[in-house]
């Protein structure tokens, strides 16, 4: 036997936080890449950090999230009075006799030979305890544009950044540009290779004669969607209606009892997002991150209609400024705006063009190949990124 078939393979730990559902379904794109792109070269774990290892009452963040994000000012204050280069650093010394020892038992619980964060929080106090003889750490970024200041950890090995935005902010607080890749948020494989119209048509169900808008409310059904399924009905536009209402199955329910003077469809929680997303014309949706990058990849023209206030700003700003969408908080705007596209087919492509633009499908295994590369297993200098 040879010394490589003995050789033991990389062992990946990532770190996320269910502080909403964006960072773990970041890991689990990347996972999901490695495992395309190299399989059966690697093993992995996901770690929960806040939850199995940050001391009281930090451990709570992730079941305290959904009840926080109810209140936006709450959580736009919070955002910014920890966000700039002195108020976090002064917040991470503060609370660093308080987590070092939680910190310490992480590291001794999960050894690896790359750390790979898709969350801002832990990447200051985990390096600071890894001290120098460390294995190598790798910071995926998944907010768009308004990136904390958190994620900007100097010391680390590589930084994947989503867009030049987030990039420019980095090299503002001091970054290393050779460490700073704009790759774009990591999504699910499955957005690679989306069905036809026709076809994702056919296999949900869904009417193949008329225009099709899907409303998103997030998987814990946030944002104003009840009021804006209500306008659009009001408004009597030829089209037909997919409202998700994720987890909150209250609003589901409300929304199952509505008439429709169109073909709806009022579904929960859906694991097939790119299916539904295939086969619409338009998307309304919340500022998050996630979906508007699936939004791109999917040609899709983007009604915002909420954000998470401070942390989604970004994200509202990028989707207007780049012309692929449109802020319209108020759901008798949403439902004007959609029958004005519905009426002038010339608008609604101009909006799919600049949406599709901005798409980056490759950008989960970009991540991948740049994670083994940081192993050696993979060629850095082959990689191509977007700065």
């Amino acid at each position: 036997m040879t010394p490589q078939a003995c050789e033991k393979p990389p062992h990946i730990v990532f770190l996320f936080s269910d502080t909403g559902g964006g960072h773990r379904s970041a890991a689990q794109a990347i996972i999901e890449a490695l495992d395309v792109e190299f399989p059966e070269q690697y093993t992995w774990e996901m770690v929960d950090f806040f939850r199995y290892y940050a001391p009281p009452p930090f451990n709570t963040a992730a079941d305290a999230y959904a009840p926080m994000a109810q209140v936006p000012d709450l959580w736009e204050f919070g955002f910014l009075a920890s966000n700039g280069k002195y108020r976090s650093s002064f917040i991470q010394r503060v609370l660093w006799p308080y987590v070092k020892g939680s910190v310490a038992k992480l590291i001794e619980d999960h050894p690896a030979d790359l750390l790979l964060s898709v969350h801002p929080i832990i990447n200051t106090p985990l390096l600071r305890g890894l001290g120098t003889n460390r294995p190598k750490y790798m910071t995926v970024i998944t907010d768009m544009v308004s990136t904390h200041t958190w994620w900007y950890e100097k010391s680390v090995d590589v930084l994947i950044v989503p867009t030049y935005e987030a990039y420019r902010r980095g090299l503002e607080l001091g970054v290393d540009p050779h460490k700073m890749h704009v790759v774009g948020l990591p999504i699910a494989d499955k957005f690679t290779h989306l069905m036809s119209k026709q076809e994702a048509r056919e296999a949900l169900g869904l009417p193949q004669d008329l225009p099709l808008a899907l409303l998103v409310s997030g998987g814990d059904g946030m944002g104003p969607l009840e009021e804006t399924v209500k306008a659009i009905v009001d408004q009597k536009t030829r089209i037909g209606l997919v409202a998700v209402a994720g987890k909150n199955e209250a609003l589901k329910a409300r929304l199952e009892s509505l008439e429709y003077p169109c073909p709806a469809f009022i579904k929960g929680f859906v694991t097939n997002m790119s299916d539904y997303m295939a086969a619409s014309d338009v998307i309304i949706t919340k500022a998050g991150p996630g979906t508007i990058s699936e939004a791109f990849i999917a040609g899709l023209p983007i009604i915002l209609y909420s954000k998470m206030p401070g942390q989604e700003d970004g994200n509202v700003d990028y989707v207007v400024n780049h012309e692929a969408g449109l802020w319209l908080p108020d759901p008798q705007d949403v439902a004007a705006t959609l029958k004005r596209w519905m009426d002038n087919p010339a608008e609604l492509e101009k909006y799919r063009q600049n949406s599709v633009s901005q798409a980056r499908p490759d950008s989960s295994r970009i991540i991948a190949r740049t994670a083994m590369g940081l192993l050696g297993k993979f060629p850095l200098e082959t990689i191509k990124y977007y700065n």
